[in-house]
């Protein structure tokens, strides 16, 4: 009975091995190369799968998701022979798991140095200043060059980054050395412009406050002219409602004289001949009041406008 049981045992687990063996689990974004007396038969996607035990095999299982591979930095030539180190991030995705597992041995290792020959290439036709300011070009270009040839293999390339491009470190002195110069000189420009435009702003407003200040002098001798026009009308209309004599307006005249001849610098007074009639109209009326004092005539009645006050002669 013991060799029976023995025999059994080993029939179920043989059983349950061929069991496991025939039903394969692929996790979801996965593929699997079945392989039939090592000759590739299918590819079994995600999901719960059946196959023949002890003679299908699985060759390959592949990650169908996004991939992530980044590469040491490469030294690179530039066109004007300076060395670059360049550190580059490729991104691809597996999309035929057959043609990746026997189209290529390493498709890992073919993409990078794919990428080292291709972007050698592309820097040894640039200059180092291009090279820096290039990036989006680059990237395009080893893009479609890694894209192409990897299509074949069932790889896709869906981006290409360069991580850092070091250039030599004398390099990167003089390159500090001139933006340190260019900030300095832009300083330098915004510090003039601004002295130069507070300048102008500055002689705007004194042009401004000048204009202002002539604008204001001349209403204001064109207001003080036109009170000393309105002061002469004035006085000229009560001068002649008033109707003054000559006798009034002889003694004003000589009232006048010695204003007109006040000042230091006047060293020379001429007399003018209109004195000699002021004169005479003023020893008239000084030969009337003298007939008056002898009682011979009675005083005439002076209107309100002609009583003046009238002046003592010695």
């Amino acid at each position: 009975m013991q060799p029976v049981i023995i025999v059994l045992i080993i029939l179920v687990v043989l059983v349950f091995i061929a069991l496991i063996k025939t039903i394969q689990v692929i996790p979801q974004a996965s593929a699997a190369i079945v392989e039939r007396f090592g000759r590739y038969t299918r590819t079994l996607n995600a999901g719960l799968n059946i196959v023949v035990p002890f003679i299908d095999t699985i060759r390959n299982r592949i990650d169908l998701r996004e991939q992530v591979v980044p590469f040491p930095p490469q030294p690179v030539i530039t066109q004007d022979n300076l060395v670059v180190n360049i550190d580059t991030v490729i991104y691809y995705q597996v999309t035929d798991a057959r043609a990746a597992t026997y189209e290529v041995a390493s498709y890992i290792q073919a993409i990078e140095q794919l990428t080292v020959t291709t972007l050698r290439n592309i820097i040894g036709g640039m200059d180092l200043e291009r090279t820096l300011t290039s990036r989006e070009e680059i990237n395009a270009a080893l893009r479609g060059v890694l894209d192409e040839a990897t299509g074949k293999w069932g790889i896709r390339v869906n981006r290409v980054e360069l991580k850092a491009i070091e250039p030599p470190t004398s390099i990167q002195d003089s390159m500090e050395k001139q933006m340190r110069a260019d900030r300095d000189k832009r300083a330098a420009i915004l510090q003039a412009e601004g002295v130069r435009q507070s300048e102008i702003l500055r002689a705007e407003g004194e042009k401004q406050s000048q204009i202002l200040r002539a604008e204001g002098e001349a209403k204001a001798a064109a207001l003080r002219a036109e009170g000393e026009a309105q002061a002469v009308r004035t006085v000229f209309e009560a001068i002649h409602a008033g109707d003054p004599d000559q006798k009034l307006l002889s003694y004003q005249y000589l009232q006048m004289l010695p204003k007109i001849a006040e000042g230091d610098a006047n060293k020379l007074w001429i007399v003018p001949s209109e004195i000699g009639d002021a004169l005479k109209g003023l020893s008239g009326a000084m030969g009337n009041f003298g007939g008056l004092g002898g009682g011979a005539q009675s005083a005439p009645t002076v209107p309100p406008q002609e009583r003046r006050e009238k002046p003592t002669i010695d």
